[in-house]
């Protein structure tokens, strides 16, 4: 935070109708502090950096939660749960969106689990949908319900250009299969494909700048079969961060470190794409 002054606490509330203030109201100084309940203990101050992103809208969902786990993988005797870990990095995410003044829905919530610094992530079912609203069990009701809720809140911010969705998921192969961050996009949705092209771009940027010897081999592709791609209204950009069965791969999301940095990368493509969409 060098250079950074904060003056004024903001404290907003786990249930706030989104992350933020309106537009009238909110200070727009570097250095401002706003406190959000849903990050956890020691993470829920976040220091506006700049506002970069002021005007854009982000929707997080991270996959599964409540009544189904997603793919489970295992590691030193502990269930993995892909819903944990896809969590995580999207209240990273939000956060380090936050910093630059965007406004941020996490649709998917724990009210217990904040940002945690765990490695293994102890697996539960308290997850709920935005607005308290309890998951269903029925995968379809689910999808619904998480789109239904993007939707309705994509047409209240209506008048504000950019809004993207980032749908976050782990991956589950046969165990020997390792596979980098690859990405999704509807083919009807150039907005989309540039989106998740641009984020495809800065992992690989960054892998060749911080691990040059590793080369990276994800990918952009079309599959308009998913429901999230093909039912809602927002740009959508859908990721799956490694297969949750592979050792190597899960060290890219059990290690602390390793969460950030995707959360890191992910917002400096964003960051990247909003400049572009100017």
């Amino acid at each position: 935070m060098s250079g950074l002054h904060p003056r004024i606490v903001f404290t907003l509330p786990l249930l706030l109708l989104c992350f933020g203030v309106s537009a009238a109201s909110r200070p727009d100084e570097p250095g401002t502090v706003r406190r959000y309940a849903i990050f956890g203990k020691g993470q829920e101050e976040v220091v506006l950096r700049d506002n970069r992103l002021r005007d854009a809208v982000f929707y997080i969902v991270g996959g599964h939660g409540g009544p189904d786990s997603g793919a489970r993988g295992e590691r030193d005797g502990t269930t993995l749960c892909e819903d944990e870990y896809a969590y995580d990095v999207g209240l990273r995410l939000a956060r380090k969106l936050l910093e630059h003044d965007a406004k941020v829905y996490v649709i998917i919530r724990d009210p217990n689990d904040g940002i945690r610094e765990d490695s293994l992530l102890l697996c539960d079912t308290d997850e709920e949908a935005w607005g308290g609203s309890a998951i269903p069990v029925g995968q379809l009701d689910r999808l619904k319900q998480r789109t239904n809720i993007v939707n309705r809140l994509s047409r209240h911010n209506r008048n504000i250009r950019y809004q993207r969705l980032i749908v976050l998921h782990v991956d589950s192969r046969q165990e020997g299969d390792r596979v980098d961050i690859f990405f999704y996009h509807h083919s009807s949705s150039a907005a989309s494909r540039r989106t998740a092209t641009i984020l495809q771009e800065t992992i690989e940027e960054k892998y060749r700048a911080h691990q040059p010897w590793r080369g990276y081999q994800g990918t952009v592709a079309a599959r308009d079969g998913l429901f999230m791609l093909r039912s809602t209204h927002p740009r959508t950009v859908y990721i799956e961060l490694g297969n949750i069965q592979n050792p190597l791969d899960q060290r890219r999301f059990i290690s602390v470190d390793n969460r950030q940095a995707l959360a890191n990368w992910l917002t400096e493509g964003l960051l990247e794409d909003f400049r572009r969409s100017r």
